[in-house]
């Protein structure tokens, strides 16, 4: 039994009859057209709709659901960052308490400026008590930064070898900070030797130098405008 129409037979498709049934057709009754040319408007109509409804509304809605997908993956990374830090919280705080503790013991370790007086005469007897001879002991100018203020020292001073080791030592036990700088010794003629060193001193800033600083940065932020 021979099959119907031009879509094919028992051997296959007969490409003679497809293309007859394309040749005449009437636009105006595609109701009587044979079933190859409605197929095909019918399969092109369907595939320019899916087109325009790709251009014109779900390519819109694809982006959106991309983006959302992708705020959705951010939204989850923030809350795994959150919930770890909630469960640490207790750790946090602990170790900012010991922050604020070790800052303070430092600050400590900082003099006033009426204080300055008295370390400087502590670093002074300091190399006495070790039979040392100060050649020069000068006090710089402070240089100012954001809460302390340096106060360099330069300073020549001459003796034994172990006595010097011992004055720098003993100036690293201070309970206030004081480092020793541009550290160079030079031997005398009486067999001695001659340290020649920036002693670099610190000390926080009273309340009035802050406010003065804050005054001066607040001016230059203006005059930069």
């Amino acid at each position: 039994m021979k099959g119907s129409g031009a879509l094919g037979n028992a051997r296959g498709i007969d490409f003679q009859r497809l293309a007859q049934d394309f040749k005449g057709l009437n636009p105006n009754e595609p109701g009587t057209w044979p079933l190859a040319p409605r197929v095909a408007v019918f399969a092109g109509l369907l595939t320019l709709t899916l087109a325009a409804a790709w251009w014109f509304d779900w390519r819109e809605q694809a982006e959106t659901l991309k983006q959302r997908e992708a705020e959705e993956v951010q939204l989850r990374q923030d809350w795994v960052a959150k919930k770890k830090e909630a469960v640490n919280l207790d750790e946090h705080k602990r170790q900012l308490a010991e922050i604020d503790r070790q800052f303070g013991a430092l600050l400590k370790q900082l003099p006033n400026r009426a204080e300055m007086d008295s370390l400087l005469s502590d670093i002074n007897q300091a190399g006495l008590g070790r039979g040392l001879q100060f050649e020069l002991f000068k006090p710089g100018a402070d240089q100012v930064k954001d809460f302390y203020a340096e106060m360099p020292i330069d300073v020549v001073v001459t003796g034994g070898y172990h006595d010097l080791g011992e004055f720098a030592s003993d100036v690293a036990r201070m309970p206030r900070i004081v480092t020793l700088n541009n550290v160079a010794l030079e031997a005398t003629k009486d067999g001695r030797l001659k340290l020649n060193a920036k002693a670099i001193t610190y000390r926080y800033l009273d309340e009035e130098e802050l406010a003065r600083r804050r005054q001066a940065e607040k001016a230059a932020k203006g005059k930069k405008r």
